[in-house]
């Protein structure tokens, strides 16, 4: 295969709404380029973008997928990436490691909220992006509204490069950058090149006009050929575009039917000539802040985004090259974990096809097998300076459930499939809560969920049962209390004897030092669970033996690990230990330890002792005409309203919710709004739970 330069190698990743035609896009653009012969489509389930067998049987996108073109003697890296939020684990690496990002627009449809989702990621990349109206052939495809909700999402600064026209019957595209009208005929295909017809004329000449003013302001010596010849040429033009982009602050739009295979290959031809590359765009820095520049001159630096597990074939690596070159046999360091990683192959990956190189340059995209140490957002290095490329940062989980293995016998394996999917997909969150005795996962919602579900039962062949976890309560006290316990026993030769008088109070932040104690010693305890325990020394006289004080903290620990409310963790407590007995024989470690805890239990059960629920910061972001039932669902879960915000014709509700009131909020969600909303959760703080919740939890346990 030929080895494209930096300057020849444009990466694009296609997003966009569900169904707005990413993946017919993507295939059509493979067939134009002679890449493939035929193009498959999605209810064929032939296409080279959606292999999987799940995507197959859902017919949509589910995982990212690299392929390839070239065009012109340009090559064109294509990343087809699904369009639910539910997949959004997919869709930033993409984002992520391509140069220009293309949004496709389902034309009967326009801007949707998997759009503005999605969006919301590229504006943080601050990347090169363009729009791309789809389906312009179909009766209900109105072009001028599609451009009124673009331009709503991303401002005044969106610009026609293209808008569709119907000549003479014929579905055309005239191109107000080449000035000229491309015809289709009824199949698509390669268009006939015309002059643009009169009856469209002035408003050609309008948008081209506009076109040359948006890529004028966009850099100073054209701004002055502007104001000196009125106009710019083509290839000024060209130059004026690709500085917009890089600026982020010019969106070309173009319209295409990517099913009729009409103008894709103009597309192609704007993505070659125009949309940047991996070399246009501004060094990237390093964890260690140095300037990462793409040029073939540096060092070797891979920059892994994705993982993938494919049977009869194993470990999949996708990186891109932000520096140098990478050949076969290489052998490159990973900075992580100081280990160094051999290149035995080198592939061009387009769906689950791969055909084997001998070198990438940087700018390009490539895959290799069986990588020993290496996984997601790891950086591979050559030189002496070490070089760690940030990483990809991933949305926290919206809903978590426990998971186990229908066969007890499978835990192990169910547990090395899911670090195995955690690998492939970072969004999928796997861990072990020590307090609740449960595997926890976490995902972005319920068809992520049923995703999971399907992977690991046809691919690892583990059948999971999932199940509400159980909340992560905390339990404190409000009020002071003080008790004493004698622990004595003897059953022949030494026996156990420890007395303990304590009192116990609520800590907090900033409190004053407790009054009428001899404070002899004080110990703060950051406990592992949140919270803390002040232990005082308070003993005089030599009651107790200063030996035995730490048994008696132990105790007391021990009954903080398990409440005597909930069994839930104990937290904010503060303790004076002040008086007590001891004898010379029978008294040891064991006996103030036993002491100290039933001493504890009894004075937390005497001071009010309430529990504590986790509480999340809940964002969500729902149509102004729903707002309503949304409202009302978010009340019914004890939640409380902090503020609504207007953001175009979407209402911002933030909210303080409890988190084990959230566990089915996805889908109610989905099913008030019809997928229309979407919702972001992170903790907050533990807060008291009301007296009426709390007496029916602690009935339950």
């Amino acid at each position: 295969m030929k080895v494209f330069d930096d300057k020849h190698i444009k990466n694009v990743v296609f997003v966009g709404a569900h169904n707005s035609g990413k993946t017919t896009l993507s295939e059509t653009m493979l067939f134009e380029a002679g890449v493939i012969k035929r193009r498959g489509n999605i209810e064929d389930h032939n296409t080279v973008s959606d292999y999987h067998e799940l995507e197959q049987k859902r017919e949509a996108s589910i995982f990212l997928t690299p392929l390839h073109t070239e065009w012109r003697n340009y090559k064109i890296n294509i990343i087809d990436t699904p369009g639910l939020d539910d997949f959004i684990g997919e869709i930033i690496p993409a984002i992520r490691v391509s140069d220009t990002i293309v949004t496709v627009i389902n034309g009967r449809k326009g801007v949707e909220i998997g759009t503005e989702i999605i969006w919301n990621y590229i504006d943080s990349y601050n990347k090169p992006s363009l729009f791309v109206v789809n389906q312009i052939d179909h009766p209900d495809t109105n072009f001028e509204d599609n451009f009124k909700s673009i331009k709503s999402l991303v401002g005044n600064n969106a610009v026609k490069i293209q808008f569709p026209a119907v000549v003479d019957g014929a579905q055309c595209i005239i191109d107000v950058l080449k000035m000229k009208m491309y015809k289709f005929g009824p199949k698509g295909g390669k268009p006939e090149k015309f002059e643009i017809p009169q009856d469209y004329k002035n408003i050609a000449d309008e948008l081209h006009n506009e076109l040359v003013e948006k890529a004028a302001e966009n850099d100073e010596e054209l701004m002055e050929l502007f104001f000196e010849k009125g106009t710019l040429n083509e290839d000024e033009m060209r130059k004026g575009i690709k500085a917009g982009m890089l600026h982020h602050e010019l969106f070309p739009v173009f319209c295409v039917s990517a099913l009729k295979d009409m103008g894709s290959g103009r597309l192609m031809g704007f993505i070659d000539n125009v949309a940047p590359a991996a070399a246009d765009l501004k060094p990237t820095q390093s964890l260690e802040g140095n300037k990462i520049i793409s040029s073939t001159n540096g060092p070797t630096v891979l920059f892994i985004f994705k993982t993938l597990y494919l049977q009869n074939l194993g470990q999949i690596t996708f990186f891109k090259v932000k520096s140098g070159e990478v050949q076969v046999n290489d052998k490159l360091f990973n900075p992580r974990n100081e280990e160094t990683e051999t290149i035995n192959q080198l592939f061009i990956m387009d769906g689950k096809s791969r055909e084997a190189v001998n070198k990438l340059t940087v700018g390009d995209i490539g895959a290799t097998l069986k990588l020993k140490f290496s996984e997601t957002n790891d950086t591979l290095y050559s030189g002496s300076d070490v070089i760690t490329v940030k990483p990809i940062q991933y949305p926290a989980s919206r809903i978590t459930k426990a998971i186990y293995a229908q066969d007890k016998k499978e835990e192990e394996k169910l547990s090395d499939a899911l670090k195995k999917i955690h690998a492939q997909d970072p969004t999928i969150v796997v861990e072990f809560s020590n307090e609740s005795k449960q595997l926890l996962v976490g995902c972005q919602g319920e068809l992520h969920f049923a995703t999971l579900k399907w992977l690991l039962e046809h691919v690892y062949h583990v059948i999971p049962i999932f199940e509400r976890p159980k909340t992560p309560y905390r339990e404190t006290i409000q009020r002071s209390s003080t008790s004493s316990y004698r622990h004595k026993k003897q059953s022949g030769g030494s026996g156990q004897f420890g007395e303990v008088h304590m009192k116990i109070e609520p800590w907090y932040e900033g409190i004053a030092e407790p009054q009428g104690f001899n404070i002899r010693g004080k110990e703060e305890l950051d406990l592992p669970w949140g919270g803390k325990l002040i232990f005082y020394n308070c003993i005089v006289g030599g009651v107790i033996d200063q030996r035995y004080l730490p048994s008696i903290m132990k105790g007391i620990l021990e009954v903080m690990e398990t409440g005597p409310l909930t069994e839930s963790y104990v937290r904010d407590i503060r303790v004076m230990v002040y008086d007590g007995k001891m004898h010379s024989v029978d008294s040891n470690d064991i006996s103030f330890k036993i002491a100290g805890s039933h001493a504890f239990k009894e004075a937390f059960l005497n001071a009010n002792p309430k529990l504590l629920e986790p509480a999340n910061e809940l964002t969500v972001k729902v149509p102004e005409e729903m707002v309503g039932n949304v409202m009302t669902n978010l009340q019914s879960r004890r939640s409380i309203i902090q503020g609504i915000e207007s953001k175009g014709n979407y209402q911002i509700l933030k909210c303080i919710a409890p988190a084990a009131e959230l566990y089915d909020f996805s889908t109610d969600l989905r099913s008030l709004t019809q997928g229309r909303a979407t919702f972001n959760s992170v903790f907050s703080s533990y807060q008291v739970v009301p007296q009426n919740v709390q007496n029916q939890i602690i009935s339950k346990n």
